[in-house]
């Protein structure tokens, strides 16, 4: 862990025209994985989907965050609460997948909880230690944001905050889009390995030359805002491809013409396009797998049910693309011979750089 927190720290101050890559190890050590879940992921802000996956009240779905099960949840009052997914009396689950429910009650001795967490009812509970008062779920803290919701595993972690970012965004009225496909898989590739190539464009016209080229060449990715905890770019289209979408009245014809791709770190890489918004949340197991949850969501009826199917298919596509190249990646990335490289110019590969220096500076914290 030395050798490494030290490596990260040497590799953020190098000059911004001389960036380099972190060596293998850093994606494939299983203690390095244990210190990222324990600091910069345990206080991290994580994208656990979108406000209209639970539109009504009772509407819920459940979601594993390293060894937290959680509960997201529509109460009667048309709040969002996060509630961790364990009762209070021996440790169950409490609800698994999702659905619309009055209540959730416990499938071992039927301890039953309202929808803000209190407790209604505990059959045969007499013994004097016993007071409902006190057996309350545990709420998250939560930050909604454009659409999405977010949870910290910290209670005391203060919402996020990207100014440049919301300006980058404001035109594109995110949080009016509506959600139309969700899917989860298991990756064999560490975390930061995919947040890492999802925010690079150096590698879109050489992985996805059928998917992505014609619209997205690497020639025409153009580094955008970066901050503290976040993170984009533009990849941008050729003036001559067809429209796809006009989206929100106040855009700009160069926003029009890109997909603005951004990162809020730790686990959250977006592709926002003028009538199509695809977001990918990342949810680490170990140093050498997670499970992907990505959302298609679209602009108003801006496209077609025949273009959403299609759009969903070519991300899906595009998807598998980027898994395939990052679980072998992974294989090498275990080599003695994975080294520090350099890193490409900063339209390419500066958001890489931008991540390292949140990396190394949330290592200081």
């Amino acid at each position: 862990m030395t050798v490494l927190s030290a490596q990260l720290q040497a590799i953020a101050a190098l000059p911004a025209d001389r960036p380099m890559t972190m060596p293998g190890t850093f994606y494939t050590a299983q203690n390095q994985f244990d210190h990222e879940a324990a600091t910069v992921l345990r206080s991290g802000w994580h994208c656990l989907g979108r406000t209209d996956e639970i539109p009504r009240a009772g509407d819920f779905f459940t979601v594993q965050l390293l060894n937290e099960p959680l509960i997201v949840v529509r109460q009667a009052d048309e709040q969002i609460v996060i509630l961790a997914n364990v009762c209070r009396h021996r440790g169950m689950l409490l609800a698994e997948g999702s659905g619309n429910t009055k209540r959730f009650v416990c499938s071992y001795h039927a301890w039953t909880y309202n929808l803000d967490g209190g407790l209604m009812r505990a059959a045969r509970m007499k013994n004097a230690g016993f007071d409902a008062k006190n057996c309350s779920l545990h709420r998250y803290n939560m930050q909604l944001w454009k659409g999405f919701i977010y949870v910290n595993l910290d209670s005391a972690a203060v919402p996020f905050s990207h100014p440049a970012l919301d300006v980058l965004l404001a035109n594109y009225d995110g949080e009016t889009f509506h959600i139309a496909h969700t899917a989860e898989e298991i990756w064999n590739t560490n975390w930061k390995c995919l947040v890492e190539n999802f925010m690079e464009g150096y590698h879109l016209s050489v992985v996805h030359p059928e998917t992505l080229h014609e619209y997205t060449p690497t020639g025409l990715a153009r580094k955008l805002a970066g901050g503290d905890g976040f993170t984009s770019y533009a990849a941008n289209y050729p003036k001559t491809i067809p429209s796809r979408g006009m989206g929100a009245p106040n855009l700009t014809n160069d926003e029009r013409l890109r997909s603005t791709l951004f990162a809020i770190f730790p686990t959250q890489v977006v592709s926002q396009a003028a009538s199509l918004l695809v977001s990918l949340s990342i949810f680490p197991l170990n140093a050498g797998q997670i499970r992907v949850k990505w959302t298609l969501s679209t602009y108003g009826d801006d496209l077609d049910q025949d273009t959403i199917a299609a759009r969903i298919k070519l991300w899906d596509e595009v998807n598998q693309e980027d898994r395939e190249k990052l679980e072998r990646m992974q294989i090498a990335l275990g080599s003695a011979h994975a080294l520090s490289g350099p890193l490409a110019e900063d339209d390419y590969e500066g958001t890489i750089r931008d991540f390292q220096l949140w990396l190394a500076g949330q290592d200081r914290i």
